[in-house]
C-alpha cells in the first residue's frame, strides 16, 4: 500500500514536470484562494494581538468609574457614549475612603491636554495632558518610575508643587542629556520641581502615555479650577479572580453615593481596561467573515480550475491510460493515480497560499508594532480546504479515467 501510494505521488510529480505552465497556473490559482484566507485571519490575530497588549495596560485586575463611557466607530457603525453628570471630588473621596475592598484605589482628573511645558530655552508643543493624581494613579494606571520617586501623600494632600514626567517630555525638555530630577520647568504660568521620571511605553492608538505629566490632585484643584471639573477613579484588584466581586461592591457603594434610587440605571459607567478591546473584536468578526467569502470564492473559481485541468489531462493521457489497463492496472488503481495528482496540485498550491499568507499578516503585524503571528489554526484550516478542494475537483477526472475501455485508450490518437 506504501509503495503504491510512493508510485502515485512519484507519476503526479511527473505529470506536474511534464506540463510546468499548465500545473503553476492552478497551483497559483488555488495559493491565491489559501493566501487571501490565511493573510486576512493573520492579519486580524495580529489587530486581536496587538489590541489586547494595549489595552491590557493597566492590567486584568484594574477597572474605571467614570461618568462618560467609550464610543466605539468603524465604519458606518458607531456606538454613541453615553453621558452623566460629572463626577465630584466629594463623591470621588467618599469612596476612596468607604470603599473597603481588597483593593489600591486612586482619584485623578485631567488638568488640560492643551499644556506647554518649558525648561530653560526649550519648550514642548501645546499638546502636553497634565493629570492631576493622587499617589496611587502610577499603579493602577500600569506606570512604571524609571526614576526618581512618586507623588507623596502630603504633597498630595498639600498640593505642592512638584511633578512627575513622562520619558516623552523628557526628551523634549532635557535634550543636551541633564538629569531631570530637582530641575524646576513651566507648567503654564506654575513652576513645578521635577521629583520622578516614568519608563517609556510608546504610543498606541493615537495616544502617546509617555507624552504627559503629573502633579498633585490638589494642586490642579487651586491651579487648573474650572466649572464643572470631573473626577475619575480607578481600582486596582489585589487578586484577579475577585474583579467582577470588587465590580459589584463597586458599583452599590457609587450607586448610594450617587443617590441612585433602586430600579434606575446606574449614573456612571464601570469600564475594565479590556472593554475598548472587546468592543473592537466585536466589529473584527464583519472582517472574519468577509475573509471567509472571499477566500471561499477564489477557492471555488481554484476547484473549478483545478478540475478542467484533471479533464484536460484525462484527454492527453488516455493512450497512457490504456496501456497500464492493459498491463494489469485495475480501475481503482487508476482513479487513486488521478486523485493523487489533483491531491498533490492542491497541497503544492495550499503550501504556497500559507507562506505567502502568513507573510503579508505579519507585514501588518509588523507596521502596527505587533508579535509575530503564526496562525496554525488557520494553517491546519489550509491545509484540509486544499485537500477537500483536491479531491472535490479531482474525483470527477479520475473517476472518468478509471472507466475508460483500455482497447479505445490504446486507438486513441
Amino acid at each position: 500500500m506504501t509503495n503504491l501510494l510512493k508510485e502515485n505521488i512519484r507519476i503526479s510529480l511527473d505529470s506536474i514536470r511534464s506540463h510546468l505552465l499548465r500545473s503553476i497556473l492552478t497551483v497559483l490559482i488555488i495559493a491565491f484562494g489559501i493566501m487571501a484566507l490565511v493573510g486576512i485571519l493573520t492579519s486580524i490575530d495580529s489587530i486581536k494581538y496587538f489590541l489586547n497588549e494595549n489595552f491590557m495596560m493597566m492590567g486584568a485586575n484594574t477597572f474605571s468609574i467614570r461618568n462618560r463611557s467609550m464610543r466605539v466607530q468603524m465604519g458606518n457603525r458607531s456606538t454613541l457614549p453615553r453621558n452623566y453628570r460629572t463626577i465630584t471630588w466629594q463623591e470621588a473621596m467618599e469612596f476612596k475612603e468607604v470603599y473597603d475592598f481588597p483593593a489600591l484605589t486612586s482619584v485623578f482628573t485631567f488638568a488640560t491636554n492643551t499644556a506647554t511645558l518649558k525648561y530653560g530655552s526649550l519648550k514642548t508643543n501645546p499638546n502636553v495632558p497634565v493629570v492631576g493624581s493622587d499617589e496611587n494613579y502610577l499603579a493602577t494606571s500600569g506606570n512604571e518610575l524609571e526614576k526618581g520617586r512618586n507623588l507623596s501623600a502630603n504633597e498630595v494632600i498639600y498640593g505642592s508643587h512638584v511633578v512627575v514626567l513622562g520619558a516623552g517630555v523628557v526628551s523634549k525638555l532635557f535634550k543636551s542629556g541633564d538629569d531631570p530630577l530637582d530641575k524646576v520647568i513651566n507648567i503654564g504660568p506654575g513652576k513645578y520641581r521635577v521629583v520622578g521620571v516614568m519608563k517609556a511605553k510608546g504610543s498606541s492608538l493615537g495616544f502617546n502615555p509617555d507624552n504627559l505629566c503629573l502633579v498633585p490632585i490638589s494642586n490642579v484643584r487651586q491651579e487648573f479650577s474650572r466649572p464643572g471639573m470631573t473626577f475619575t477613579i480607578n481600582v486596582m484588584v489585589q487578586n484577579p479572580t475577585q474583579l467582577d466581586a470588587a465590580i459589584g461592591e463597586a458599583t452599590g457603594l457609587f450607586r448610594v453615593i450617587r443617590e441612585v434610587r433602586s430600579g434606575q440605571e446606574n449614573s456612571f459607567e464601570i469600564e475594565k481596561s479590556d472593554n475598548l478591546a472587546e468592543m473592537l473584536f466585536e466589529n473584527l468578526k464583519y472582517l472574519r467573515l468577509a475573509a471567509t467569502i472571499i477566500g471561499a470564492i477564489t477557492l471555488i473559481g481554484a476547484a473549478i480550475g483545478l478540475m478542467n485541468i484533471m479533464l484536460v489531462s484525462v484527454t492527453e493521457r488516455t493512450r497512457e491510460i490504456g496501456i497500464r489497463k492493459a498491463m494489469g492496472a485495475t480501475s481503482i488503481t487508476i482513479r487513486n493515480q488521478f486523485l493523487a495528482e489533483a491531491i498533490v496540485i492542491g497541497q503544492i498550491g495550499g503550501i504556497v497560499g500559507i507562506i505567502f499568507g502568513i507573510s503579508i499578516g505579519n507585514v501588518l503585524s509588523a507596521l502596527i508594532g505587533s508579535g509575530f503571528i503564526i496562525p496554525w489554526a488557520w494553517i491546519i484550516l489550509g491545509v484540509v480546504l486544499c485537500f477537500a478542494v483536491a479531491v472535490v475537483s479531482g474525483y470527477i477526472p479520475a473517476t472518468k479515467a478509471a472507466k475508460l475501455n483500455p482497447v479505445d485508450s490504446l486507438r486513441y490518437e
